[in-house]
């Protein structure tokens, strides 16, 4: 009873909260956050979760005008606080998600040698336009980062769940995906990068 009364208090995020290219706070690197966390911070943190959830769900996103997300960093919201939630759905339908948290003050450990993109480039909520180019990310990181609760968690993350990891934690970082593209040769892959289709 008293989830479900949580639930109703839970305002929608939608694409008009979302900020874009161009706000200063999207370029501005995000406070640490202390613990306990504050109600206001937690709140945040399940509304992010829950756009992400929305975005996923072909029918709610139409109602709603909402672009599929994988992954959402406060700062993209106008918060510059270090948290980000990531939701990376299953391979089939109804399957478990590949990996579904909210991470505060995440870090990057270490990172492999081993460099990665994906061949359709990457996209992003708060980039309205596509640009084309391969972004080399690390195949593999290990990543510190703490839930809502303080809890510490380490894991390692490969391929596609680490892409998205690492565009998150640029997002706090005051970094954008097209940062990191060859401005002269946006599609030349380099040697020895591996391509994710």
């Amino acid at each position: 009873m008293i989830e479900k009364k949580k639930r109703e208090v839970i305002t929608l995020i939608t694409m008009d909260n979302i900020i874009r290219e161009g706000n200063p706070t999207l370029r501005a690197r995000a406070e640490k956050l202390t613990f306990p966390l504050s109600d206001e911070i937690k709140q945040t943190a399940h509304e992010m979760m829950e756009f992400l959830e929305n975005s996923q769900d072909e029918e709610i996103a139409a109602k709603y005008h909402l672009r599929a997300g994988v992954g959402l960093a406060a700062p993209q919201i106008d918060k510059s606080i270090r948290m980000t939630a990531v939701l990376i759905p299953g391979i089939e339908a109804g399957d478990e998600p590949i990996f579904k948290d909210v991470l505060v003050n995440p870090t990057i450990l270490s990172e492999s040698v081993q460099m990665v993109a994906l061949g359709e480039g990457e996209g992003c909520l708060s980039v309205d336009r596509e640009v084309p180019g391969y972004v080399p990310r690390h195949d593999r990181i290990k990543v510190r980062w703490y839930d809502l609760d303080g809890n510490e968690h380490i894991e390692r993350l490969r391929d596609y769940p680490a892409i998205v990891l690492q565009h998150e934690i640029d997002h706090l970082n005051g970094i954008l995906f097209y940062d990191h593209i060859n401005k002269e040769n946006p599609l030349q892959a380099p040697k020895d990068m591996l391509i994710l289709e």
